[in-house]
């Protein structure tokens, strides 16, 4: 067997077999603190200058080299300089050499860590993992404080490209198609490395501890499916990961061949297959993945790493930008899904025990009511088209929606008088993400447009469980008896009342639960693009009775356990070859 596996988080599937090359392996190394003196204050705040402008010239020029088709990429790296333009950042970096006497390499790293605390409470997860952009930045500084130059030009011609963490920068120097496939120590699912291993349609793991033993020019298989990285394989691993990596290339051609086909069953019922998107750069994915449409457009990115808040009219130019590029397909725009203490550097310190049941979402926007007209007035403004929607997240109940509702039509009043066009039929819908609102749905049903049920939400918070805590992940259940039932039963007030109900959490992409979902008769699944061929192909080879039939068992299943093995044993039967090349929600019991 293979001296040794090492074990990350997949976020672009595949397979890849190679020699191995460490990026940049010193950066994982301790940063040291040295106490200086007051006199060398100023020569430790000038590198600490000298090296964010060194960065950020660095940057710029790596921006110039961008491929026009690689626009992912481009939007990250805009972002990265951003945040080393962000006088904020700089400043505390320096204010740490003055007020404690110590280097500019530990100052920098005191300064992120600040930021990291901040966003560590935050429930999102891809919110909270955007302070690897943070980190990826001051590493960079840091290189330049250390006076480390990167040169690519002896690396082997094509590798399986290990690291610490992947920027965009780091891609685009080293050239695409030297990489073959990669590995990081650090980051998520929802992490930029996530982002670009799909873009660039290699295989890609994030979060595997320990790669820093690997060394360099060692021969490895990346699988991309379960997430592992073989270090050393025999001949036997090597025999059965070819033969993995051919069938995967065959079945992928095949499903990309037809995504663009309706995502219609064998008798005849048809499902509207949308995407889920945070960033403008993602819609080329979509349709080139046959999504038709945005089913969550996520409008958090926007508001991330500035010094101010985004102004009306740059919100409008955003937001029209992404009706236009869809049209005639729908996008749906989801409002500020932030927290209080993710937004707090514009109302100043805010103390929240609980910050994910506290001052975020619609509760933010209530209370900070410019911000949110004017998100309001960008998104009516960016209508015109007719293929616009606005949602509300985390709506608890009925007296929340009517507030909201009335700022939404006074927003709308007032853009009347002043003479502003908008269509006047904007789609009005809501997350079904809380319990309350799951018990309430007849009710919520009759004064909304669509319902879209944010799953990640509504497991967790029925369940009690943070799904990202490694001690209790394996509680996160899709298939629990609880959450099928309160699905179903938002499903059915929700066509009682004569509204359309999608559903827009990760279930919309596994395999196991899609059939499920089908069989409730939902209107519309939103999943991430890269998810989408896959699902269609599903969705084309089965037929409503059957997944009617397979809703009523598991809907008479009175435990998880008994749940998770029904549906493992026919979902499997019907798609063998799908669920080889799917990770699946279902953990084995």
């Amino acid at each position: 067997m293979a001296s040794e596996v090492f074990k990350g988080i997949p976020v672009s599937a595949g397979i890849a077999i190679g020699r191995t090359y460490f990026l940049n392996r010193e950066a994982g190394t301790s940063i040291v603190r040295i106490n200086i003196v007051p006199e060398q204050v100023p020569q430790e705040t000038a590198r600490l200058k000298q090296g964010f402008n060194a960065a950020f010239e660095e940057l710029e020029v790596i921006a110039r080299k961008v491929p026009r088709d690689l626009k992912e990429q481009a939007a990250i790296i805009d972002s990265h300089i951003m945040i080393l333009r962000d006088e904020k950042f700089q400043k505390a970096a320096c204010d740490y050499v003055n007020s404690r006497l110590i280097n500019a390499e530990w100052a920098l790293e005191n300064a992120v860590s600040d930021i990291e605390k901040a966003f560590s409470r935050i429930e999102d997860e891809y919110i909270r993992s955007r302070t690897q952009d943070v980190r990826l930045v001051a590493g960079r500084v840091r290189s330049k404080l250390y006076g480390q130059s990167k040169s690519y030009d002896t690396k082997p011609e094509r590798m399986i490209l290990l690291a610490h963490d992947l920027s965009p920068a780091d891609t685009i120097e080293l050239k695409l198609d030297r990489i073959m496939a990669f590995a990081t120590t650090t980051g998520g699912k929802t992490s930029h490395a996530g982002i670009i291993g799909r873009s660039l349609q290699i295989p890609a793991i994030v979060g595997a501890e320990g790669l820093e033993e690997i060394q360099d020019d060692d021969v490895v298989i990346l699988d991309g499916f379960s997430g592992k990285l073989i270090v050393d394989p025999d001949a036997e691993e090597l025999t059965h990961y070819t033969d993995l990596k051919q069938r995967f290339s065959e079945y992928y051609s095949q499903i990309k061949r037809n995504c663009y086909l309706p995502a219609e069953t064998i008798d005849g019922y048809q499902m509207q297959v949308l995407a889920n998107i945070e960033l403008f750069e993602e819609v080329t994915s979509v349709i080139d993945n046959g999504g038709e449409g945005i089913g969550l457009y996520r409008t958090e990115y926007s508001f991330l790493n500035r010094g101010n808040w985004p102004s009306e009219e740059e919100l409008y130019e955003e937001y029209r930008d992404m009706a236009s590029i869809v049209y005639p397909q729908k996008v749906v725009f989801r409002t500020l899904d932030l927290g209080a203490d993710k937004i707090s550097p514009h109302l100043g310190p805010l103390e929240e025990v609980n910050p994910a049941l506290g001052l975020r979402a619609i509760r933010f926007c209530q209370q900070n009511l410019g911000l949110f007209k004017a998100q309001l007035r960008a998104i009516l403004r960016a209508s015109t088209l007719g293929n616009v929607s606005v949602m509300f997240p985390m709506i608890s109940g009925l007296q929340e929606l009517q507030e909201v509702k009335k700022i939404y039509f006074d927003v709308r009043e007032e853009m009347r008088k002043e003479g502003l066009p908008f269509n006047d039929d904007v789609p009005f819908g809501i997350m079904v993400e809380l319990p309350s609102a799951v018990f309430i749905a007849d009710v919520l049903a009759r004064e909304v447009d669509f319902f879209s049920i944010g799953t990640n939400d509504l497991i967790q918070y029925s369940l009690g469980i943070d799904r990202t805590n490694r001690y209790v992940s394996y509680l996160y259940q899709p298939l629990h008896p609880a959450i099928l039932r309160s699905i179903k039963y938002v499903v059915d007030a929700g066509h009682e009342a004569g509204i359309e109900v999608n559903v827009c959490g990760e279930v919309a992409a596994d395999p196991y639960c899609v059939p499920i979902l089908m069989g409730m008769q939902l209107d519309s699944l939103s999943l991430n693009p890269q998810a989408i061929p896959g699902i269609k192909r599903i969705i084309r080879q089965t037929t409503m009775e059957e997944c009617k039939d397979l809703l009523k068992q598991v809907l008479s299943c009175s435990h998880v356990q008994q749940c998770n093995r029904l549906v493992r044993e026919k979902i499997f039967t019907r798609f063998p070859e799908e669920l080889m090349f799917y990770t699946s929600l279902i953990e084995e019991s």
